[in-house]
């Protein structure tokens, strides 16, 4: 099943506002999804640069997202856990929570927020990292998923 991800901020495909990069206030967009299937217990979601010149690069790893929730608002805090229960992973910066685009000067990156609906809440610690969540979510736990592509670019000086 296809899960779609949405954000107010940026369309598929579209330029990512500096307010959301390590440019501008480096605070993670507003995200909304559809309805998961009937038996999600929970959801998760990874942001990824696959263009990052040493290979890709995790920009926001989050997971146990309530399973009722439609939507990530603005400007998630930095926080290993959330009042709703949703847990912060490590991104690629060394830092828990979102950390946005910054790559070098030259052709934009895509950036890729990733959503999964899954049938379980996942037994990881805050801070685990992109790889550690996606080894908790093999075995037929993603009952549904779905992304958003946005891009950033800098110029070249």
């Amino acid at each position: 099943m296809n899960l779609q991800l949405t954000s107010t901020a940026f369309g598929e495909g579209q330029p990512i506002p500096a307010t959301y990069t390590g440019d501008g206030r480096d605070v993670s967009p507003p995200l909304q999804w559809g309805n998961p299937p009937q038996n999600t217990q929970s959801i998760a979601l990874i942001c990824e640069d696959p263009d990052a010149p040493r290979g890709t690069y995790t920009h926001w790893v989050l997971f146990n997202i309530p399973a009722e929730s439609r939507a990530l608002t603005e400007s998630i805090p930095p926080e290993p856990t959330l009042r709703d229960g949703t847990v912060q992973g490590k991104n690629d910066f060394g830092k828990i929570g979102y950390g946005g685009p910054a790559p070098p000067p030259g052709k934009p990156h895509r950036y890729v927020f990733k959503l999964f609906a899954l049938d379980s809440r996942l037994d990881l610690k805050a801070g685990a990292t992109k790889l550690q969540l996606e080894k908790a979510m093999e075995g037929g736990h993603i009952l549904a998923d779905g992304a958003l592509m946005g891009t950033y670019g800098r110029d070249k000086r």
